[in-house]
């Protein structure tokens, strides 16, 4: 590890206070506007260790719900005000990057806001085999994140079965199903474009361990899979519940079940299926996936689901933070606040629940608890805000600038103009950087 580099001195006046918001996603963005929106006089960093700003929006959010990735206008709206906000993207903080303690020498505060990306286990036998997939890693590949760019999940087979009762699962069961003409009018990248016109998956198995009043199914998110042509809905093990539940959304997603329980139309190309009351009991294959084997939730006879590919829905941890508390998939907080000069935001604050909205009102709370230590906080030792870049020089770090981004974003608008979308994504990371600094590995 290099020694942290003498700081350069500055003419210019050194910012009252500097926070660093690690992680540029909606939890991080929305700590940067609520700061900004203060009335204490601050200098923000936003450092992602990739070049793209948005996070879950850019890599979580299915490529087709188009509307849901328009919160990006709201999110970019930090970097509006350059002369107090700046995004220093391509920097990897702790391990295999600059360290956290050296990071922050340079800061009076940080708030951390990694969100939650490891894919909780099913726990059965035959997990491990080639073609089965956290829902993390399958989403982020056909998101275009650059860390899954080399997935490759073979779809040859005509099965697929997904674990999972929330929207992910939807999501994922719908992106299999649906046409890769319609596909090609999104911002997937072209690998995945490729990988999804030669698939040869016509059934899609939802497998729910609960019955269809459980379920965490928005009922727009629901009634998608019922409009996508060339699919036909199947609803397998579909009971009454013993009492007619209390929530607006529970009635409508039972009033689509028992629909399509008792008509599910005609025959199509292609099916998805909802299974409920249905426990994983262990993958069959070898070499690869090659079905799941099911049964009834509470024991009963064992049916196995033909699939060459499994994808489990089922929930996500965060990573440890190192030097910070840890404890189930969390970082322990009381109202964002670690200890005074460290926060946390989001999943890695409140674990993966809610949607991207949910995260405004966290990171306002977050910052409130902050703002409150402000007085308490020592100045570091190096609050110029050009030292942390020569800091990340010495480590060799060439950090993405929002005018790099910028660049990147272009380059993704013009392929997306080559395939009549509104934009294609650049997924793999060295051509990302290349895009963003103007350079001519981009094809």
């Amino acid at each position: 590890m290099p020694a942290s580099p003498t700081p350069p001195a500055s003419g210019g006046a050194v910012p009252q206070t500097r926070i660093a918001v690690i992680g540029a996603g909606p939890s991080g963005l929305y700590a940067a506007a609520a700061l900004l929106a203060s009335e204490s006089p601050v200098d923000v960093d936003v450092i992602d260790r990739l070049p793209a700003p948005y996070g879950l929006v850019r890599y979580g959010v299915a490529p087709d719900h188009v509307k849901m990735k328009s919160v990006i206008r709201v999110l970019q709206r930090p970097f509006s005000d350059g002369s107090r906000v700046r995004f220093l993207g391509n920097v990897r903080v702790g391990e295999g990057g600059v360290p956290l303690d050296v990071l922050k020498e340079h800061y009076h505060a940080v708030i951390h806001a990694s969100g939650s990306s490891v894919d909780r286990a099913l726990g059965i036998p035959g997990e491990e085999l080639p073609g089965s997939y956290g829902s993390g890693a399958f989403v982020s590949w056909y998101c275009g994140h650059p860390d899954h760019v080399d997935l490759d999940p073979v779809l040859d087979h005509t099965g697929v079965v997904v674990v999972g009762a929330g929207n992910v699962a939807l999501d994922v069961a719908r992106v299999l199903a649906r046409g890769h003409v319609e596909m090609a009018a999104t911002d997937v990248p072209d690998r995945v474009l490729d990988a999804l016109r030669g698939s040869g998956v016509e059934d899609v198995h939802v497998v729910v361990r609960r019955g269809p009043e459980h379920v965490k199914f928005t009922p727009a998110e629901l009634r998608q899979i019922g409009e996508l042509a060339g699919v036909q809905v199947l609803v397998h093990g579909y009971t009454e519940p013993a009492e007619e539940p209390a929530e607006r959304r529970q009635k409508q997603n039972l009033a689509m079940l028992a629909e399509w329980a008792a008509d599910p139309g005609p025959a199509r190309p292609r099916r998805i299926h909802l299974h409920f009351h249905r426990t994983p009991v262990r993958l069959l294959g070898e070499g690869r996936v090659t079905g799941m084997v099911v049964e009834p939730t509470g024991g009963g006879a064992e049916e196995t689901l033909d699939a060459g590919l499994v994808v489990r829905a089922i929930g996500y941890l965060g990573e440890p933070i190192p030097g910070l508390p840890y404890d189930g998939g969390i970082v322990p907080n009381t109202a964002g606040r670690v200890e005074p000069g460290t926060y946390v935001t989001g999943w890695i604050k409140r674990g993966p629940t809610g949607v991207i909205g949910t995260n405004k009102g966290d990171a306002v709370e977050t910052v409130a608890s902050l703002l409150d230590d402000l007085h308490t906080l020592p100045t570091p030792p190096h609050p110029d805000p050009d030292s942390v870049v020569a800091v990340l020089e010495a480590y060799g770090v060439e950090p993405v600038t929002w005018t790099d981004w910028e660049r990147l974003d272009a380059e993704e608008v013009r392929r997306g103009g080559a395939r009549d979308a509104e934009r294609v994504k650049v997924a793999d990371l060295q051509d990302m950087l290349a895009a963003a600094r103007g350079r001519s590995r981009v094809s």
